[in-house]
């Protein structure tokens, strides 16, 4: 848009203001502009399927933690030192609660890169509609010129019979409708070109609220800690013992 506006402004300064707004040159603006924002729309839809990936990855290794850290806890019950179990079960306790919180997110990043893949898929269409409407209208407005100067040349004729300057003025009439229908139609497809342009920006506007909260949920924006209760220490206390019991059942049972 600001690369718009700045051409505008040269165009009005150099006198060129008609050259700019050709309706051909109209067209072909709004098709780059557009295959432009198709490619930044790429990029943001890659970098959040990659972060998607990286979560992912994070979810298994902190599933591998947890296992790890209950077998050494086993291993150590069957070497008779209970106190390194539960400390083991303990950091088992807090790779759980992590590793639940990194699954939420991960199911939410799933859903917005699936949702990131359709926009796209959407977007791509759009372009291919748009590029093959903008040859329909650049072959209409050949048309229209072609019938124009036609027509002008027609006017230019010197008719002395009085039926002949008669037929000259029905045809520069139809002439005249003529234009005015090709100028009135190519103002509303400017007009839709433009509106267009401006639904790419909210299309954009969207892709960057949707990657910010993207970044949120996967940790990458900064977050206030907050200081664990009394209680839920004690819970957790509770709970270790729980699980130190049942490993110790689980060993005997062997």
């Amino acid at each position: 848009m600001l690369r718009r506006i700045f051409r505008y402004l040269r165009a009005l300064i150099m006198g060129k203001l008609d050259e700019l707004e050709n309706p051909q040159v109209i067209i072909d603006e709004a098709i780059r502009e557009m295959k432009e924002t198709q490619v930044k729309n790429r990029e943001r839809a890659v970098q959040a399927i990659t972060q998607k990936n990286n979560l992912q990855a994070l979810v298994a290794q902190e599933e591998r933690e947890t296992r790890n850290l209950e077998a050494k806890a086993g291993l150590a019950l069957q070497q008779g030192n209970r106190e390194l179990a539960r400390s083991l079960l303990r950091q088992k306790a807090l790779h759980d609660r992590t590793l639940e919180q990194m699954r939420v997110s991960l199911k939410q990043a799933e859903e917005t890169s699936q949702a990131v893949k359709i926009a796209i898929q959407r977007d791509e269409d759009r372009v291919r509609q748009k590029t093959a409407e903008a040859l329909a209208l650049k072959t209409q407005m050949k048309q229209a010129e072609i019938q124009i100067t036609i027509n002008k040349a027609l006017d230019g004729m010197q008719m002395d019979d009085v039926a002949q300057s008669w037929d000259r003025a029905e045809e520069r009439i139809r002439s005249m409708q003529s234009e005015a229908a090709a100028r009135a139609e190519v103002a509303s497809t400017s007009m839709a070109n433009r509106v267009a342009a401006l639904e790419d920006q909210q299309a954009d506007a969207e892709s960057d609220r949707m990657l910010a909260e993207l970044e949120v949920k996967l940790g990458m924006a900064p977050a206030a800690a907050t200081a664990q209760p009394t209680t839920a220490q004690a819970a957790d206390d509770e709970d270790v013992d729980r699980q130190l019991r049942e490993l110790e059942q689980k060993l005997q049972s062997q």
